[in-house]
């Protein structure tokens, strides 16, 4: 009776498994675990982890399927710490893993993030015999590529006796969840290599790497070879295409392709409206929200993030504020205001000059502020040069974030533009004491089948050569139309002449460069930067677009930027 009462119990809410727990508990039947075993599972499946746990040690030494069920729990609703501590307490009672175990307590070490945890568990995993699991073996190549360890994860990956699709998938697609897109290029052409037949979760993840890389050409060619193999292209592979294109900056095939849609879900219209954000193009954004409640699909806060951004870059402050309002004052969990919306809000008032408000819009947060909202208006005070403001922030983003030179770097950038080189000194010292370090910038270029990468005097190129001539020779020549190099925040003790050729070897320019000498004249020149884009690259861009009648499509940290006839589609907005 009470074992037909737990099984229909599954979909029931925990205070009414509770209710069951106490029949069982005062019809003598607790020391059953079969049902303590039904009991334990139906809590898991429920959420209820803390009464789980106590069902759980009540048991007279439950069998290992048990635990595992419990680190299953811990682990669905993310209680890494929980996980940890079950696992160690199992150890302390001897009890023996078994190959489903340690997938669950990698996961969670690899959500806490301590690579020494790693590296223990990684050795009970080989001394009990598990490593070569593929279940194990794939899970301990995730953890490790999250904690950066690129050739511990490659080199475990590749030492995998079982190299199925599966192992293939969660390989390539934790690199691009990681940023390793290129990593994750290579292994998809040597999966190919090895003749292992793709399926839709590659294509997505492919999609996915291609728009981090902003290659446009290599994605149109696997998305392609998908619908050539027949592959299930769903609306999530197409919702992967949309965003692909848009990270590329091609906003007409990425418009082409949502409007040719068959099925369109909230992704679909929240790429699209996040996409034209990006690109500068705010007027589409917000005409396509008009249309998606029209249509009465229900936004989410992915929606709104990007119309918060297409008002930050278009600088229309009362839009921002109906659009965050509207959140706010919504009874859907799904539109709550997160940080990023914040940090949104504080970018759109700072950019727009209106750095006082800014601020105390942070004071008044109902969030605590992080390094991302303090960040945003240190951006706005590298903007509009506010030395006092930005000081103060900068001050705070200490406190916040001390170990992310980024921001040094800004308030060193505000002090070096006013010419108070004195306190630039100064910043760079605290640096130096503090061990943070600048994030060194390269910007990229996709050109036969392959990504280019270029770095700041970069001479490794196979063209580097005939990089350097085409550079100075458009440098002539746009000197000729006004060009004049800004030289404002470059180091302060060297000449003239030095500054203006420390700025000339910029990655951009070097990628603008490549660019002009093999791409045909009728594309455009895709460039990706890893950081926002300097003054002087940006007029740059503007006179090499203006000179050669090309299109320059570029694509920094915070937006991109269309150069068409020397006028640049954020109308210098940025």
């Amino acid at each position: 009776m009470l074992s037909e009462l737990l099984r229909a119990s599954s979909s029931k809410p925990p205070n009414q498994l509770k209710k069951i727990h106490g029949l069982v508990l005062t019809t003598g039947f607790s020391v059953k675990n079969s049902l303590l075993t039904q009991m334990l599972e139906n809590l898991v499946l429920v959420g209820d982890m803390c009464y789980a746990r106590q069902v759980f040690d009540e048991m007279h030494k439950p069998r290992i399927f048990l635990w595992n069920t419990l680190f299953k729990g811990y682990v669905k609703n993310q209680l890494p710490f929980e996980t940890v501590l079950l696992y160690k307490k199992m150890r302390d009672l001897g009890v023996r893993s078994d190959e489903f175990t340690y997938p669950f307590v990698v996961k969670a070490i690899s959500e806490i993030g301590v690579l020494p945890c790693g590296f223990a568990l990684h050795a009970h995993v080989m001394k009990n015999g598990f490593e070569c699991l593929g279940i194990v073996a794939t899970e301990l190549v995730m953890m490790y590529m999250k904690f950066g360890e690129l050739s511990s994860a490659k080199f475990l990956f590749e030492s995998m006796q079982v190299r199925d699709l599966v192992a293939w998938n969660a390989f390539i697609a934790v690199c691009v969840q990681t940023g390793n897109s290129a990593m994750a290029l290579e292994y998809y052409r040597r999966m190919c290599a090895d003749a292992v037949q793709f399926d839709s979760f590659t294509v997505v993840s492919m999609l996915s790497a291609c728009g981090q890389l902003g290659s446009l050409e290599i994605g149109k060619e696997i998305y392609d070879r998908a619908r050539k193999e027949d592959i299930d292209c769903n609306v999530i592979v197409e919702n992967a295409k949309l965003d692909m294109y848009l990270k590329c900056g091609s906003t007409e095939d990425a418009r082409v392709l949502f409007d040719e849609m068959k099925q369109k879900n909230v992704v679909s219209w929240s790429t699209m409206i996040v996409g034209y954000a990006m690109n500068g193009d705010s007027k589409e954004a917000l005409g396509l929200f008009a249309m998606m409640q029209k249509e009465g699909l229900r936004p989410n806060y992915v929606t709104f993030l990007g119309l918060l951004s297409a008002c930050s870059h278009a600088g229309v402050v009362n839009e921002g504020k109906k659009y965050f309002n509207m959140m706010v004052q919504s009874n859907d969990k799904n539109c709550e205001p997160r940080k990023e919306h914040y940090a949104c809000m504080v970018d759109l008032l700072g950019r727009s000059g209106l750095l006082e408000e800014a601020y105390e819009f942070i004071e008044k947060m109902p969030l605590e502020p992080d390094a991302g909202i303090w960040g945003a208006l240190l951006g706005a005070c590298a903007v509009h040069r506010d030395m006092n403001l930005g000081q103060k922030v900068a001050d705070l983003l200490v406190e916040t974030a001390p170990d992310i030179g980024a921001y040094q770097v800004l308030i060193s950038n505000i002090y070096a533009a006013a010419g108070k080189w004195d306190c630039v000194d100064k910043v760079r010292r605290k640096m130096r004491k503090l061990g943070t370090k600048k994030v060194a910038a390269y910007s990229s270029v996709e050109f036969g089948g392959k990504i280019h990468f270029f770095n700041r005097g970069d001479k490794s190129h196979p063209q580097s050569r005939a990089i350097y001539e085409k550079l100075e020779e458009i440098l002539k020549k746009i000197r000729n139309l006004g060009y004049v190099p800004d030289t404002g925040s470059v180091f302060h003790d060297v000449e003239t002449e030095e500054k203006e050729s420390s700025l000339s070897h910029h990655s951009e320019k070097l990628a603008i460069a490549f660019g002009l000498i093999n791409a045909r004249a009728e594309h455009p020149i895709r460039v990706m930067k890893n950081l926002r884009t300097c003054d002087d690259c940006h007029v740059f861009a503007k006179f090499v677009s203006r000179l050669t009648s090309r299109d320059i499509i570029m694509r920094d940290k915070n937006r991109f930027h269309h150069f068409k006839n020397g006028v640049c589609s954020c109308r210098d907005f940025w």
